[in-house]
């Protein structure tokens, strides 16, 4: 119990410099290098084999080589596949030099069940692009904590909304995933909360807010401290929202945090029992009152969903007539 004590302790304090230096960043992709696309959590059914295919093709359509996890379309009742087998798939991933970045299929629920069974040893040696979003937040908490950039980024299974609604979802993909500058214009909210700054400068990180809260208490939690934290939500309550977010209070990830970057809030259901204000205002009341917080980022659960580097020194510019997020 005392080593476990002291492990986490480490581990903490080591999360804790992280934080205060500029992460490790995969190399960026060229023509004739070699991704694979796996699923680390939820069942992909064999309707969705297509649509694996069709990713599979658009990547290739850039230049590069695709590899399919062995195990990724065999089904455990949740899963796709058993958790043995989900994780020897992303093992294997990490551990091959010629695959250059891990693609996810699809979230879901589930890579948080394989995060222990797998070795990070050659990877963190040679560092490769993590790419997803949802359950995948699971890895951009682990890997971050490991000093490693991840992507924030669609997954295959983004090619199922409609054509016309991904084009910058695409777009911003292929543009991190070779390198090349990325630059947001921020719709305005009402609800922002800026403080009449300027500028707001750290790194970003983050993900799906139920993600973050389940890795509270474990290695994969993050330190927030100097950095924006970006957050999105999908298919919850606003009572489950507020619950969560209250959890992160109460864990410190506000105290000392840059800003809060809201994303998608979407599919929100409606109890019987009215919640009586905004998602917004929620967020608003949540978060303590010192904290800038910028809403409509388009990342999330919405097919407008653009490519975020978690781990990367980010600046938002604030002025009245927009607002701007731009990475080093």
């Amino acid at each position: 119990m005392k080593k476990n004590i002291l492990a986490l302790g480490f581990l903490i304090t080591f999360s804790s410099l992280v934080s205060q230096e500029k992460l490790k960043s995969p190399a960026y992709l060229k023509a004739g290098d070699t991704i694979a696309i796996l699923a680390p959590a939820g069942i992909l059914k064999p309707s969705r084999k297509a649509v694996v295919l069709q990713a599979k093709q658009l990547a290739e359509s850039w230049g590069l080589y695709v590899v399919l996890g062995k195990n990724m379309f065999h089904q455990n009742n949740h899963f796709a596949g058993t958790d043995n087998e989900r994780a020897a798939d992303f093992q294997e991933a990490l551990d091959n030099k010629n695959i250059k970045a891990i693609w996810a299929a699809r979230g879901g629920y589930g890579s948080v069940r394989i995060l222990d069974k797998l070795d990070f040893t050659k990877f963190t040696q040679n560092p490769k692009w993590i790419i997803g979003y949802s359950d995948i937040t699971a890895f951009h908490n682990h890997i971050h904590n490991l000093g490693i950039e991840t992507l924030h980024a669609m997954m295959a299974t983004s090619l199922e909304e409609k054509p016309e609604e991904i084009i910058e979802t695409i777009s911003t993909f292929k543009k991190v995933l070779f390198g090349e500058n990325l630059s947001y214009i921020i719709p305005l909210s009402k609800y922002n909360r800026t403080h009449n700054l300027d500028t707001i400068q750290g790194q970003i990180i983050g993900g799906n807010l139920a993600i973050l809260t389940s890795m509270l208490g474990s290695k994969s939690q993050l330190n927030t401290e100097d950095k924006i934290l970006f957050i999105e939500e999908t298919g919850e309550y606003k009572y489950a929202i507020d619950r969560m977010l209250q959890s992160l209070k109460r864990a410190n990830y506000f105290t000392n945090v840059k800003a809060v970057v809201v994303g998608n809030m979407s599919l929100i259901k409606k109890n019987s029992t009215k919640w009586g204000s905004s998602i917004e205002q929620l967020i608003l009341d949540a978060i303590p009152a010192d904290i800038p917080v910028i809403f409509n980022f388009p990342a999330g659960h919405e097919a407008d969903n653009r490519a975020l580097i978690f781990g990367r020194k980010t600046k938002l510019n604030i002025s009245k007539e927009h607002l701007t997020l731009s990475f080093d």
